[in-house]
Order: structure tokens, then sequence, then C-alpha cells
């Protein structure tokens, strides 16, 4: 990419504020630079039917612009994710195409009974942010009580202070549990004040402004309290799918390709900044992917 001096940025362009005030902080500026100036990501578990010719997967997220993919660890995630498990070979492969890997996810139950197997894993590639999707885990699935809720994340504040022993930061997604209600208020609410804000950062996923939470309102509220981002797409204006058979899981509003949906894209970023978003990961169907990654390359904030 192209990068200029502080004298030949002032004598040939202009720029918006964000820009100049990362050049006044005396660093150079990217003409070709992602929101926030950050590369673009993308976790792989939507395309983890394609990971089973590894090599070929990286190649073709290589060519859509992608640098860093988002893993799951084989250790936790099964049989979809075995080729991952060869750390070397990973970080090698992923090399070879210019990609890196900061960032996985794990299960709650893999780091309950190997979280030491886990880190050493994650290290030999490269990753420093160890991301759990959900405390549901025998903690009362998507409907806790606020007893459960106290319980799991005192048992995950121990977890992360393990992984920050050895040089990890622990985060969160936000799932079933992290969405429910817990005596009239949010789960995901309370654990910015139970979870330690150092040892554990959030990951925020951005469909679930399909239940009211909405990215850019939450980095405002937390400042510093998140690393990173899912990226999706919402059309709130699309109308609700068929009520799901009785028993059974209802499915919420469709995911679109970023800029096509709801969200309010410059605002999200520009709160991320506030937020402490480090980096972010597009989590789609290839199509949508590949539609999402374009709109990022050429999103302007």
């Amino acid at each position: 990419m192209t990068s200029i001096s502080r004298r030949e940025f002032f004598r040939k362009a202009t720029v918006d504020g964000a820009a100049l005030v990362g050049l006044l902080a005396g660093g150079v500026v990217d003409l070709r630079a992602n929101p926030l100036g950050l590369p673009i990501g993308s976790q792989v578990y939507p395309h983890r039917a394609l990971l089973k010719d590894f090599p070929a997967y990286v190649k073709t997220m290589a060519d859509l612009g992608v640098t860093r993919l988002e893993l799951c660890s084989p250790l936790g995630y099964g049989a979809d994710f075995a080729t991952l498990s060869n750390a070397k070979d990973v970080k090698k492969i992923m090399g070879d195409h210019g990609i890196k890997c900061e960032s996985s996810h794990f299960t709650l139950r893999e780091l309950r009974q190997k979280q030491l197997e886990s880190i050493a894993w994650a290290k030999e590639i490269g990753i420093r942010q160890m991301m759990v999707a959900t405390l549901s885990d025998g903690n009362g699935g998507s409907n806790p009580t606020l007893d459960q809720v106290k319980k799991a994340a005192e048992e995950y504040n121990k977890i992360a202070d393990v992984a920050a022993k050895h040089g990890m930061q622990q985060g969160l997604h936000n799932e079933g549990f992290e969405l429910s209600m817990t005596d009239g208020e949010r789960t995901y609410d309370r654990l910015f004040d139970l979870l330690h804000p150092k040892l554990v950062k959030f990951q925020f996923q951005m469909s679930t402004i399909a239940n009211g939470f909405v990215a850019a309102d939450y980095f405002a509220k937390y400042p510093g309290r998140f690393i990173s981002m899912h990226v999706q797409d919402i059309d709130m204006n699309a109308p609700l799918p068929p009520p799901a058979p009785e028993g059974g899981r209802g499915r919420g509003r469709g995911q679109v390709a970023v800029g096509k949906g709801t969200i309010d894209w410059v605002n999200t970023f520009r709160a991320a900044k506030v937020g402490g978003i480090k980096n972010y990961f597009v989590e789609q169907t290839m199509e949508l992917t590949r539609e999402s990654v374009a709109a990022l390359k050429a999103m302007k904030v």
C-alpha cells in the first residue's frame, strides 16, 4: 500500500478529520486504508466445509483481499477444523498468502479441560486473542438465573487470569446466554460489571442488532472494553420469518452484505475507536463475504 510523508500529504491531499488526527500523531496515512485503518479479516466458521483443502481456502480468501483470518480451535470445535491441528503448517500456509491470524475462537469446555494445550496451539500460530462465543455451557443456556450469571463470570475471570499469565488476551462474544435477561436487566450489560475489564475484552456480534443490541451504543457506553467485532449486516425492514413450530427454534432476520442493511457503518466504525476495537472479521457465507469485503474495501470513515 502507498504511504506518503507529512509534507507530501499537506501538499497534495485533503483528507477527513480522522486521517488528519492520525497524521498529526506522527504516523503516515494510507490512502487506501480500510475502516479503522485495520486489515480486513474473516471468521472461518461459516466456511468450515471449505477447510478440508486449507491451502485452497486461504488462497481464495487472499484473492478477495482478506489479510486476517480468525480461526476456530480444532481442540474444541472438532472434525470440521481438523486441518488446523498442525499449528506450524497452518501458520506457513497463511503466511504464503500474506495472511496472519491474531484471534481464534475456543469453546468454554475446551478451556476448562485443556487450556494450556489450547494456549500452546494458539501461540504457535501467532494468536494472542482467545475468544469464547458464549458462557452458556453449564450456566443455564440461553435462560440463566442471576446466580448462574455471577458464577459464569467468576469462572471466566479465572480462565482469563490464566490466559493473561501466558501472554494471552481472553475475550467474549455475545450469543444466547449473553442476550438473555436476568431480573429485568440484560445479561450482557451485567457482564461488563462482573468481568475484569483488563482480563476480559468483548467481541461484538453485529447481527445482534436484530435483538436490539446496537454496536455503536455499546462502544460509546463501555469505552475500552472491546477488542474486536464480527461483521454482518441485517435488513431490519425485511419481513420477519414465520414463527417456529412449538418447541422449535425461531429464525432471526436474514443477513445481507455490508452496506445493504440497516446498520450505520460510518457511525459504527467511528464509535469502534472509542470502544477499543483492534480488529474485525466478516462472519458470513462465502457469497456474502465476497460482497462485504468489497464494500469494506471501498468504505470511507
